[in-house]
């Protein structure tokens, strides 16, 4: 402790002297603009990550860029990388204690050529649940053998259709991607082929000042930032288990993935950590999500493909409120999500599903807050803070009370 005099007098235990005014000014300048300058870094550093994830192309089944991101961002706070036998990354931290899974998956909706016609334009197939609304007029990404190509689904014109055409949505076998091409030949010189992935072509950006961002890829790319940044905090602060930091593969063709990371892992406790859906745009209701965005993250007492475990689900809960985090509850039909092909495996796994909350899933552009990130990184690290051997044993303890 350092007692510091007041001006004009000197204390007993002064350790110098009191600065004059002006001086203490320049001082107090240094200080703030040093805990800015901190503050601005952290703020920059997730920034960079949210928009180098969001805008790598990585549909399923092709997930090698957000693959080699996710390598390079997890090394340096992992003890050991490894790898399942369908691409998915494991960045082990720990060596002692039960063993828990953290989920995200890396890979986005979107498609692969299908065919190439005559006249150079290419049908897709589709990969996940893609709109057909949302296919029309949007740009794309193909990865061809000789690097990227870019390309645009085309739209209709409007003065060649008919009043019925004009109101109707065009099934996603009928769109065809432009990539400029006159013939076959053209298209196979520039290294394009049948079976080559596409993904949305779709810069981040900071929406208008605000801490709300948009960006493609959102599901699950939030969650895949969230595990570098649980993980970089759980290196600094320590944990008393084993966590697996799972960064998988195909979740949005089958959650292929998670159940052969799973398989590799052997878990004792699962967490997925998704991109969520909102309940808050016009023509919603609480019917369809609960979620606002920010109002915190979201946890799913219910959804298509599982149900959580409910003391895992009571445990999340408490330690929100011990955390002052706010926790958004929600129920969603037609929606499926890792921690289900986690909770099957090794003989039956607790899981728990959690999200960031994104409006406009599934589609090029969607929106999420800061905030709900935030706080989502703030909850998993006090959860896994928690489960030490004693509360895991207890969590999976189903012997019936006397």
């Amino acid at each position: 402790m350092i007692n510091i005099a007041k001006p004009g007098g000197q204390s007993d235990t002064a350790r110098f002297n009191w600065p004059q005014p002006k001086c203490l000014r320049f001082v107090l300048i240094a200080v703030a603009t040093g805990i800015l300058a901190q503050t601005a870094h952290a703020q920059d550093r997730t920034v960079d990550l949210l928009r180098t994830l969001s805008e790598a192309p990585a549909p399923s089944g092709f997930e090698e860029p957000v693959r080699k991101i996710m390598v390079h961002e997890l090394s340096p706070y992992s003890d050991k990388i490894t790898y399942d036998g369908l691409g998915s990354v494991i960045a082990r931290q720990g060596d002692h204690g039960p063993r828990i899974m953290l989920d995200a998956h890396m890979d986005e909706v979107g498609g692969m050529v299908r065919h190439v016609t005559h006249d150079g334009f290419l049908s897709m197939q589709m990969l996940g649940g893609v709109l057909d609304q949302a296919l029309p007029d949007q740009k794309w990404i193909i990865i061809g053998s000789k690097g990227y190509v870019h390309a645009v689904t085309g739209l209709r014109d409007g003065h060649g259709m008919s009043p019925d055409e004009r109101g109707k949505i065009f099934p996603a076998d009928t769109i065809f991607l432009d990539i400029g091409a006159k013939s076959e030949a053209d298209v196979a010189a520039m290294g394009i082929e049948a079976g080559d992935p596409v993904a949305p072509d779709t810069n981040f950006a900071v929406l208008n000042g605000t801490q709300r961002y948009v960006g493609k890829a959102w599901d699950d790319r939030v969650g895949c930032a969230v595990l570098v940044e649980a993980m970089r905090r759980l290196k600094a602060s320590g944990h008393p288990n084993q966590i697996f930091f799972a960064a998988t593969t195909q979740e949005e063709v089958g959650l292929r993935g998670a159940h052969s990371a799973a398989d590799v892992i052997k878990p004792d406790i699962g967490i997925a950590i998704e991109g969520g859906v909102t309940g808050d745009t016009p023509g919603r209701t609480a019917f369809n999500s609960q979620v606002k965005l920010g109002a915190g993250p979201g946890l799913f007492l219910f959804d298509t493909s599982a149900l959580p475990g409910r003391r895992l689900v009571a445990m999340t809960r408490d330690t929100a409120k011990e955390k002052s985090v706010p926790l958004q509850l929600d129920l969603v039909s037609g929606y499926g999500d890792d921690s289900a092909e986690i909770q099957k495996s090794s003989g039956g796994v607790p899981t728990v599903n959690l999200v960031v909350p994104v409006r406009y899933t599934h589609a090029h552009y969607g929106v999420m807050d800061r905030a709900d990130f935030d706080s989502m990184v703030d909850l998993v690290v006090a959860l896994l803070q928690k489960l030490d051997a004693k509360t895991v044993a207890r969590l999976r303890d189903f012997t019936p009370e006397p």
